[in-house]
């Protein structure tokens, strides 16, 4: 029996998973990577290429000893990571990123580092037209900020650079023996131009003005290479990289993709009844949710939607003949660990928690209800308990609708008490502040033509907080699903590598056979007996109207302190 194999390159750590072709993981490994962050420069983190690989190889064949099969059962392998930048000289060595060592091992920026903002300030103030399909406006976080930072500040490092790659596409490379960039990558990451009514390729006028003239396709990719998900990379695994994994040399190898984009493989082709056919009317209907230390919302539809503050459209960046639109959070479960573990009653909270066996959070979720059953408060309407506390979730900036890296968290509806109650009030509101700007994204992509969003797909750390997903449910008004396999991201990864060994003809049809519902969490207005209760659902609407007015103020002081301080 054929298997897929699919590869998850994260932040901190590789993982594999072995799955058959329907969807059902047989066994997986995993192993920690390093990351580095230079002597008083807290906005830069870097990794290295080598140390990733090798996680890479070991948590392959942990994976595979786990599952039981031999290397000749491997269909085809399908890798994602995260968009992280990776140098390599002319050689095809490492390339040191670091500031003060040229040598170090450390030859990968970080997709979170931020060292980049200064140059990301001058792209967005130039207003190229490469920008529309970012929302208007490039994070530091995409490629070209982190090349122009690399060209300014380490310019003997620059004339040594041989290549430039996502880290998923190095990856591809370093298993192929061949420099085939995916799609996913260079359009998401790279502002690489493939929209329908244009030339696919690179925008010269574009790295012109922004001062990157000189990079050649050899550094940054062949644009006639440029491939779309499903597709397999030359002859498949090199011998090298066959031993370093222990597969077999030929074994096929799908275009990379970034990980946030894996988990939306990952999940959106689930029938939720047998005779729904997965087509584009379907998947447009979808919001792919990957939850955990921050979000992504990935959306997919038919035509292009430009929407201000949302990246994308995206040509093909996930779902091959679909554009893909991308919001975010840049912090989410990392939220609510910093509200909770800040707090007062935080030592009082992990006694209990511990005392009982269980996280934190789940202690917090049951105090909930337990607050609220003694005031009064039906279990299902437990989100009255925060009625008069109000959160701006913007601690780290508004990555998606606003696109501003100014905006900054609040809170209003406190008082002279930091009991425990407190607390779970304050974790309350806070999911539901993640929620209502969930909905803020969806309300955002809807307004300027996508079609009405029904179903949400959650994936992620968060997946697992029942909390979260009521309040996501009631909040927007969405059936919410959780899929049958929760590892989701390595699962897209895997679909990627059925369909690159052709166990499927094309992604929708390999979707729809590997990935299956798990939970369904319902929203109140469709749960609830009581047609005419319509409480929880005046709640959010009004809460939202609220959350929406802490934008509107928090804009309003900036001119003001602005005006009066700024020249």
């Amino acid at each position: 029996e054929k298997v897929a194999v699919g590869i998850d390159v994260g932040s901190g750590s590789a993982r594999c998973g072995v799955f058959t072709l329907d969807g059902k993981l047989l066994g997986s490994g995993k192993r920690d990577t390093h990351m580095h962050q230079p002597v008083d420069k807290p906005e830069m983190y870097q990794q290295s290429s080598d140390d990733i690989w090798e996680a890479v190889c070991e948590a392959t064949k942990t994976a595979m000893t786990e599952a039981g099969v031999g290397a000749d059962q491997v269909a085809g392998v399908g890798i994602d990571a995260t968009c992280s930048l990776v140098s390599l000289d002319t050689s095809g060595k490492p390339l040191s990123v670091d500031p003060d060592d040229p040598e170090s091992p450390w030859n990968i920026i970080v997709w979170l580092d931020h060292r980049a903002n200064e140059q990301a300030e001058r792209i967005n103030s130039q207003g190229h037209h490469a920008l529309r399909t970012v929302g208007g406006t490039i994070s530091p976080e995409m490629e070209m900020p982190k090349l122009l930072w690399l060209k300014e500040n380490l310019p003997k490092q620059w004339d040594r650079a041989g290549k430039f790659l996502d880290l998923s596409d190095f990856l591809t490379y370093k298993a192929t023996g061949v420099d085939q960039r995916s799609l996913c990558t260079t359009v998401c990451k790279w502002n690489f131009d493939a929209m329908p009514d244009s030339a696919k390729g690179w925008d010269d006028s574009f790295l012109q003005q922004i001062g990157l003239e000189g990079l050649t396709e050899d550094q940054i990719g062949e644009a006639s290479k440029v491939s779309a998900m499903g597709e397999s990379i030359g002859e498949g695994l090199t011998a090298e990289a066959a031993k370093d994994l222990d597969l077999v040399a030929g074994t096929p190898v799908g275009v990379g993709i970034i990980d946030a984009h894996a988990g939306g493989l990952g999940v959106l082709g689930a029938r939720l009844d047998e005779d729904e056919v997965m087509d584009e009317t379907v998947l447009e209907k979808r919001l792919a949710l990957v939850a955990g230390t921050s979000c992504c919302h990935m959306f997919s539809s038919k035509e292009p939607v430009f929407v201000p503050g949302v990246w994308g459209p995206y040509t093909s960046a996930m779902i091959p003949g679909m554009f893909l639109n991308e919001g975010g959070q840049s912090t989410a479960g990392k939220l609510l660990d910093f509200i909770t573990t800040t707090h007062d009653a935080y030592p009082k909270l992990q006694k209990q928690a511990d005392a009982q066996g269980i996280s934190p959070f789940e202690r917090l979720n049951e105090l909930v209800e337990e607050y609220a059953e003694a005031e009064g408060i039906p279990k299902r309407k437990a989100c009255f308990l925060a009625k008069d506390v109000h959160v701006n979730p913007d601690f780290f900036g508004n990555r998606s609708p606003l696109a501003d890296p100014q905006m900054r968290g609040a809170v209003t509806g406190l008082h002279l008490s930091s009991s425990l109650r407190d607390l779970t009030v304050l974790y309350l509101a806070t999911i539901q502040a993640l929620a209502y700007q969930t909905k803020h994204i969806i309300d955002a992509i809807t307004e300027e033509g996508h079609a009405p969003i029904e179903t949400i797909f959650v994936s992620g750390g968060l997946a697992k907080n029942p909390l979260y997903l009521q309040a996501h449910a009631d909040a927007t008004g969405c059936s919410i699903y959780l899929p049958e396999e929760p590892e989701a991201v390595l699962l897209g990864a895997a679909v990627l590598g059925a369909r690159a060994g052709g166990a499927y003809p094309d992604i929708p049809m390999a979707m729809s056979n590997m990935n299956h519902q798990g939970e369904c969490v319902l929203p109140f207005q469709l749960e609830c007996e009581d047609e005419c209760d319509i409480s929880v659902p005046s709640l959010h609407g009004c809460k939202y109207q609220v959350f929406r007015r802490m934008i509107d103020d928090q804009l309003a002081y900036r001119d003001i302190m602005d005006g009066a301080f700024l020249d």
